[in-house]
C-alpha cells in the first residue's frame, strides 16, 4: 500500500478506498456486520454481505439510533457527537494507519461510552489520527444502543450491543493485516460504558484469544444489571411501547419509537432485596449477567490478557457540577448517595469523611457517587485480575483538575480522553462551558499519555510498577506523574 491520496484495502468483505492526508491515512464506515433491521435488531449480528466494486469510505457513515443527549450547562457534543444520523447500515469500523504502513503494527480499537444510549465513531473526541501518526492502527467501531442494543428481551440474546464489539474484534482478525496491523497484537480499550463492555467482553469465554490487551478507562467490573433488574426495564418499556415484552412484538416497532422509549426509561427503581443500582439511576441500560465481570476474571477469564485500568479523581463532578447541584449539595445529600449504593451508608459516609476531613457535602456526595458508578468496580476488577500472576496489571488515576463552570468542574469523568487521543488542543474543549474551561492544559501532558497507551499497546507495560494484590501501585497523572501504592485504600475497602 504505497503511499497515495486514495489508498484502496482489500477486506474480505470487498475492497474500501480512503483518504490519506499527510502521513496518515483513513477508512470510514467499514461494515463489520449487516444492517440489524427489522427483526435483526434484536439478533446476533450477522456476516455482512459482499460488496462489488470498490466500496467510498472517506465520509462518516449512519451511526446507532440514539436521542440527543446533554448535560446541563457544560458543552459535551464533542463528547457524544451531533445525535442520531440516520441510516441502518451502521454497525461498521472506522480505520486510521500510518500512510505507509510497514506491517505488523499493534492494534487498538476503542469502544465509545454514553450510557448505554448514546455515542458514536463520528464524535470529535475519537479521531485516531494520532495513534497511526504514531505507529498505531487504530480502530473505532459503533454498536447496538438503548433498546436494541441492551434491553433484555425474551426471544433475543442478552447484550447485543456486547456481541457486535465481539464481531467487530473479528473483523479485525480476519481484516487488520490488510490495513498494516497485526491481528495477535490488538489491544480493546474503552470508556466509560464503552469500559464496562470492555470488562464484559474480557469476562466473555467467546472473546478469548482475539485481543491481548485491554484498557479500562472509568468503567466497572460490577456494572451489570441481574435479570431480576432488566426485566423491570423491559416492562416498562413494553408499557410504554403498548406491547408484549417479547422480541418479535418489538421487532415491529420503530427505531424513532425505540429511541423515544428509551428516553422515557430513566428513574426506574432497580434496587431488589439482594442488589443496588449499580447505575444509580443515571442509565437504565447496561450489560445484564449472571456474575458481575470482576468475578468472572476472578476465576481466570481474561487471565491471559494484560490490563491497564484507572478511573479518574472527580468522576462524580460530571452528574453534579454541570446541573447546579454540587455546589448546593447537603449532608442530606451525601447519605442519600451513600444509600442508593450501599448496604451501611453510615459507615461509608464515615470512613469518606475520615479520608477527606476538609472536604465540602459537594465534594463528598461526589465521591461516593464517583466510586459507587466507577471506583468499586475498577478496583474490583483490578484486583480480580492481579490475582491471575500470569498477565499484567497496571492502575492509574487521572488528576488534572479543569476549571470550567467556575474552577468547579474538577478532573471529572471523561476529562481523561482527549489525553489519551492527543487531541487536547481541539478548540471545542476550550471556553467557560467547555470540558477544559478557560484553561489550556499542562504542556506535555497530552503527549505523554497518549505515548503511555501506545507504549502498553505495543509492549504490554505503560512504565510504571504493576498493581498487585498485595501492592496496588497506582500511577497518579497529571502535571506531574506521580506513582503511589494504594491511593485510596480507606475508600476501597470500605467497598469491598
Amino acid at each position: 500500500m504505497a503511499h497515495h491520496p486514495h489508498p484502496v484495502v482489500t477486506t474480505a468483505q470487498g475492497a474500501v478506498r480512503g483518504l490519506s492526508q499527510d502521513t496518515t491515512a483513513m477508512f470510514l464506515n467499514i461494515p463489520y456486520a449487516a444492517p440489524p433491521s427489522g427483526a435483526g435488531r434484536f439478533a446476533p449480528p450477522e456476516p455482512h454481505a459482499p460488496w462489488h466494486g470498490v466500496r467510498d469510505a472517506t465520509v462518516p457513515g449512519p451511526n446507532a439510533p440514539q436521542s440527543e443527549r446533554g448535560l446541563g450547562g457544560i458543552d459535551m457534543s464533542p463528547y457524544f457527537g451531533t445525535g442520531w444520523s440516520r441510516g441502518e447500515d451502521y454497525l461498521t469500523v472506522n480505520v486510521w494507519t500510518p500512510a505507509v504502513p510497514s506491517g505488523d503494527l499493534p492494534v487498538m480499537v476503542f469502544v465509545h461510552g454514553g450510557g448505554f444510549v448514546a455515542g458514536s465513531t463520528r464524535s470529535a473526541l475519537y479521531d485516531g489520527s494520532a495513534f497511526a501518526r504514531d505507529g498505531v492502527v487504530f480502530v473505532t467501531l459503533n454498536y447496538r444502543l438503548g433498546i436494541a442494543g441492551f434491553l433484555d428481551l425474551p426471544g433475543a440474546p442478552s447484550n447485543r450491543g456486547l456481541l457486535d464489539v465481539v464481531a467487530a474484534l473479528r473483523w479485525v482478525r480476519e481484516n487488520i493485516a490488510a490495513f498494516g496491523g497485526d491481528p495477535h497484537k490488538v489491544t480493546l480499550l474503552g470508556q466509560s460504558a464503552g469500559a464496562t463492555i470492555v470488562g464484559g467482553v474480557l469476562a466473555a469465554s467467546r472473546a478469548t484469544g482475539l485481543f491481548r490487551r485491554a484498557i479500562v478507562q472509568s468503567g466497572s467490573g460490577l456494572g451489570a444489571f441481574t435479570a431480576e433488574q432488566a426485566a423491570r426495564v423491559t416492562g416498562a418499556a413494553a408499557e410504554f411501547l403498548g406491547t408484549e415484552p417479547h422480541a418479535d412484538a418489538f421487532a415491529k416497532i420503530s427505531d424513532d419509537r425505540l429511541v423515544e422509549a428509551a428516553s422515557r426509561l430513566a428513574g426506574i427503581d432497580l434496587r431488589t432485596e439482594t442488589h443496588y443500582d449499580p447505575l444509580i439511576g443515571l442509565s437504565p441500560f447496561s450489560l445484564v449477567l449472571d456474575t458481575q465481570p470482576a468475578e468472572s476474571v476472578a476465576a481466570g477469564l481474561g487471565a491471559d490478557v494484560d490490563l491497564l485500568i484507572g478511573t479518574n479523581a472527580e468522576e462524580g463532578n460530571l452528574y453534579l457540577v454541570p446541573v447546579g447541584k454540587y455546589s448546593t449539595s447537603t449532608s442530606e445529600d451525601v447519605a442519600a448517595a451513600a444509600a442508593s449504593s450501599h448496604p451501611d451508608p453510615a459507615q461509608l459516609v464515615e470512613t469518606y469523611r475520615k479520608a477527606r476531613p476538609a472536604a465540602s457535602s459537594g465534594e463528598l456526595r461526589s465521591a461516593i457517587m464517583g466510586d459507587a458508578l466507577f471506583g468499586a468496580g475498577t478496583w474490583a476488577l483490578a484486583d480480580a485480575h492481579a490475582a491471575h500472576p500470569e498477565s499484567a496489571t497496571y492502575g492509574y488515576e487521572f488528576a488534572w483538575r479543569s476549571h470550567a463552570l467556575g474552577g468547579e468542574l474538577g478532573a471529572a469523568h471523561a476529562m481523561e480522553l482527549p489525553f489519551a487521543f492527543d487531541l487536547a488542543h481541539l478548540p471545542q474543549l476550550r471556553g467557560p462551558d467547555a470540558l477544559f474551561g478557560p484553561d489550556r492544559p499542562p504542556a506535555g501532558l497530552a503527549a505523554r499519555m497518549h505515548e503511555t497507551w501506545i507504549r502498553f499497546a505495543g509492549t504490554g507495560t505503560p512504565d510504571w510498577d504493576p498493581y498487585e494484590t498485595t501492592r496496588r501501585a497506582t500511577m497518579r497523572i497529571g502535571a506531574e506523574w506521580t506513582q503511589v501504592d494504594d491511593p485510596r485504600r480507606r475508600e476501597r475497602q470500605a467497598w469491598s
